[in-house]
């Protein structure tokens, strides 16, 4: 076997080996860490990186992704038009959050239902959708999974429209590449539906989850996608120099992760590497093989009891269970992966910038001075930070389990409370604290929700990539003992 010498990595490997045996468990299909990944070129299907990809996998919210594929779809086929009026249903207003929370009886164009649920992720939404075009739930899910079929994502099965927990919505991370390119292949027109930087209803804006648009150069979609079951999954594209890439994301440890990691993979696909061709083909993505396996649930470890708070599609903070940053399947071929990737820099986001939000309502199309109107509404003041909100809940939690055992922690809360509003914060002014959260929009459509409107958008991520990112392997159980 001949070697070759690499002095500025300072390893030897086996030029034989690298090209077979040796790089095979680069491209295992063991979710040894929970987490799956595909880098694609969007023109020739070219896989340039795959980390379990053909493992089955809880798709979440990128499900409403064949929701827009299908909705299109239905567009081109002259069936439905994006004036077309569909009315919330009494189905489809109990869908849980996220949602636009609009009553039953409302109606909305399938070109602002498209966008609320693109930007919202909003669940009723992607359920209006499915009833207007497929006219049941149950007939667009089986028209969702054998338009699938039909595009070759062989390994995808959807039971709803928008992702929520289901036993039988799955799909890989290969297969969503696929839906990707045929997303951006048969609908260029309308690509602005899946890189929409925010909308905007009334008086208030919600920014998209995905934190790479206006944040990553070039980036230019798809969909955000989180469940317990699944983590944080991603589907991202970019353009840079008439080159486009597409890198999956699933399972993910928060939204903070997916987005550096889908942005490292995007960064090295679009980077020159010098060392490429020691690298095996892994061949085109419609050709990687299918796994059988179930697909792994991660509810524990998103959303265990070991957890401070629930992890969310929203969430800003780190989700913990530090995932490595590679996705690498074995420590011994870590040092030889790393060597064999372009380098990339570390601070690939930068922080985001003012957005213009795209103007979303109820009822029939409107005229462009109208719409123009609604965008010069002024914007409904912010809340304060989420940390904020929640110290401000555990205070109240706090003061009232304090009443409840007036002997265990602070002896002094039996005093009389004359005593004590020198000493700080008034008690009763922390019960009115945690209400302020419920207040209504003042734009004149708070009939128009069945609940209350929440505005809060991702704050900015830092510019350094998050500590779960880090080069330290986590300790990982196999797919059979994942619960």
């Amino acid at each position: 076997m001949r070697f070759l010498w690499a002095p500025a990595l300072g390893i030897a490997v086996g030029s034989i080996a690298l090209g077979g045996a040796a790089l095979a468990p680069i491209v295992s299909a063991t979710p040894a860490r929970s987490e799956a990944l595909i880098l694609v070129d969007a023109d020739s299907g070219k896989v340039l990186r795959a980390e379990n990809a053909t493992y089955p996998w809880y798709p979440a919210s990128v499900t409403k992704l064949m929701t827009l594929y299908m909705t299109l779809s239905a567009i081109r086929d002259h069936r439905i038009t994006f004036d077309t009026l569909f009315t919330v249903s009494a189905n489809a207003a109990a869908q849980a959050p996220t949602k636009m929370g609009f009553p039953a009886g409302t109606q909305v164009t399938v070109d602002n239902a498209l966008k609320m649920m693109m930007v919202k992720s909003a669940n009723d939404m992607a359920a209006m959708l499915a009833e207007g075009v497929g006219g049941s739930i149950d007939d667009f899910a089986e028209m969702m999974t054998a338009t699938a079929h039909h595009l070759g994502m062989t390994e995808s099965n959807f039971v709803n429209p928008n992702g929520l927990p289901a036993d039988g919505q799955i799909t890989s991370a290969r297969d969503l590449a696929i839906l990707a390119r045929a997303l951006i292949h048969e609908f260029p027109q309308y690509d602005s539906y899946w890189h929409i930087p925010a909308i905007k209803f009334g008086r208030h804006v919600v920014r998209n989850y995905n934190q790479l648009i206006g944040r990553y150069p070039g980036a230019d979609g798809m969909k955000t996608g989180f469940i317990c079951a699944s983590g944080f999954n991603l589907v991202a594209t970019a353009t840079r120099d008439n080159k486009k890439l597409i890198a999956v994301v699933l399972g993910a440890p928060s939204s903070a992760v997916r987005a550096v990691k889908a942005a490292e993979m995007l960064e090295s696909g679009f980077q020159q590497n010098p060392l490429s061709w020691l690298t095996p083909s892994l061949g085109t993505v419609d050709a990687l093989a299918p796994i059988d396996a179930a697909p792994p649930n991660l509810k524990d470890a998103m959303c265990g009891s070991h957890r401070k708070r629930p992890a969310s599609e929203d969430d800003e903070e780190a989700a913990g269970g530090g995932a490595g940053g590679s996705g690498d399947n074995n420590p011994q071929f870590s040092v030889m992966l790393s060597a064999l990737r372009a380098p990339t820099p570390k601070n690939l986001l930068t922080d985001g910038g003012p957005v213009t939000p795209v103007v979303v309502y109820t009822g029939p199309t409107r005229t462009p001075a109208e719409i123009a109107n609604l965008a010069n509404l002024p914007e409904a003041a912010e809340p304060s930070k989420k940390k904020g909100k929640r110290k401000a809940a555990a205070k109240s939690a706090d003061t009232n389990t304090a009443a409840a055992k007036p002997t265990d922690e602070k002896p002094a809360t039996a005093k009389p409370a004359a005593a004590k509003p020198a000493a700080g914060k008034p008690a009763e002014k922390k019960p009115a604290t945690g209400k302020t959260t419920e207040a209504k929009p003042t734009d004149g459509k708070a009939a128009a929700r069945s609940g209350p409107w929440t505005p809060t958008s991702p704050s900015a991520l830092a510019a350094s990539p998050p500590p779960e990112l880090g080069t330290k392997p986590k300790a990982q159980t196999t797919p059979a003992s994942v619960q």
